[in-house]
């Protein structure tokens, strides 16, 4: 193969502008990469091209390999120049966020499997994935499918103090139909104030039996320390998780008000919104418990049904209280989760039918190990201090604040 020789700047512009119907900007991406590749080779292998530099160099080159790189400015045949030890891939080349590269995985996937709509065909086109074969999604796939593993196997060291646990519905595709699935996420604080992801999985449906196992495996890989579960109403969820983490349970307070507001009508959904509301900023569990009382004294006529199952859930909307003020908000819902979900959302609804379950938790695994790598160098989500005092002494008195913390964790330890 002819030498390529470095191009400087003048150069390679009386090159790309004396060529006889050049396409200038592509061309003119094309050398700068052509120049990045070989700048990058020199500094790896210890030498320039051509260069004798028997006390410098570390390997030799070996050619060049073909690749076709699509850009915005169209498509680029690139010589890749290769090594006769090691290998070298250029920066710009590096695969895309992994959230991202797990939608390109999962739309190959469906594709290749004759699954694909002409939605999912327009973006495979726009992404310029044409020419694919089983084999190199096959490769790609076994790739993500690593790393999620790697994620949801990985052991739980530390306490958690609080667990949220939810479920979204999806569609995926089985011989003889379509099914919707319950993907099933968790998440916890743990006892350094930062948010983890800690299990995603995908079961049949939201039954008790299920959630059982993935609570036991989460269990197995080390939780320990929960003092507070929040989630939904599921009766199959409460079961399970009175039967596995044997901890209190924090009834979601906003799916909770949405259901109340499906039992009235219309005209009665601001009122009842208004006064359930209220409840939850009490100043302290004392007050909350008067206000729910009142609460339910004043819907009895209006709204019988509501004002019965209010005072019925009081335990479990109210359970939040027992902890620092400072962690109320967090605590009364399962929002963090949603934001969450809707993230998830945003990409799956682009393959609208998965075509097994690896692809669904190989697309939700990489958007949630994305967001738990935030997570890890974000602000921390709970004082450290904070939950030492849940952790060592269970719950606390609502009038403790933050300045008395240390003194509480001493008397505890006393």
């Amino acid at each position: 193969m002819a030498v390529k020789e470095s191009l400087t700047a003048r150069e390679a512009a009386e090159q790309v502008l004396g060529a006889e119907h050049a396409d200038v900007l592509r061309e003119s991406v094309a050398l700068m990469v052509r120049e990045i590749m070989e700048a990058e080779v020199a500094q790896l292998v210890g030498a320039e091209l051509g260069e004798r530099a028997p006390g410098r160099r570390s390997a030799q080159r070996n050619g060049y390999r073909d690749r076709r790189w699509d850009t915005r400015v169209g498509e680029i045949e690139l010589e890749i120049p290769k090594l006769r030890t090691g290998s070298y891939l250029p920066g710009f080349l590096e695969p895309r966020r992994r959230a991202e590269q797990a939608l390109v995985a999962v739309v190959q996937e469906a594709y290749v499997n004759g699954v694909s709509t002409r939605k999912v065909d327009r973006l495979v086109e726009q992404m310029g994935l044409r020419g694919l074969s089983k084999d190199q999604v096959s490769r790609m796939c076994r790739g993500l499918d690593e790393q999620v593993t790697a994620f949801r196997e990985r052991p739980l060291e530390g306490e958690y103090a609080y667990l949220w646990l939810d479920a979204k519905i999806e569609r995926v595709r089985e011989p003889g139909g379509v099914r919707q699935k319950a993907l099933v996420i968790a998440y916890a604080v743990h006892d350094s104030g930062r948010r983890e992801v800690i299990g995603v999985d995908v079961g049949e449906a939201e039954t008790e039996a299920f959630w059982t196992e993935f609570l036991h495996s989460l269990r197995a890989r080390g939780l320990r320390g929960i003092r507070l579960v929040v989630s939904d109403a599921h009766q199959g969820l409460r079961n399970a998780i009175a039967r596995v983490l044997d901890a209190p349970w924090q009834r979601c307070t906003v799916h909770f008000l949405r259901d109340m507001l499906g039992h009235v009508q219309r005209a009665q959904q601001p009122m009842i919104a208004t006064a359930i509301r209220q409840i939850f900023n009490a100043a302290d569990g004392t007050e909350a418990r008067e206000r729910l009382g009142e609460v339910v004294d004043r819907l009895r006529a209006p709204a019988p049904k509501v004002a019965r199952l209010l005072e019925d859930a009081e335990p479990e909307l109210l359970a939040f209280y027992s902890f620092p003020k400072d962690h109320w908000p967090k605590l009364r819902s399962t929002n963090p989760l949603e934001r969450m979900n809707r993230e998830i959302g945003r990409r799956s609804d682009v393959v609208g039918i998965f075509p097994n379950d690896a692809a669904l938790i190989r697309l939700a695994g990489m958007v949630l190990i994305e967001q738990n790598d935030e997570w890890l160098v974000a602000r921390r989500y709970l004082s450290e201090h904070s939950l030492k005092q849940v952790l060592c002494a269970g719950t606390v008195p609502e009038e403790v604040h933050t300045e008395d913390q240390e003194e509480v964790i001493e008397l505890t330890a006393a």
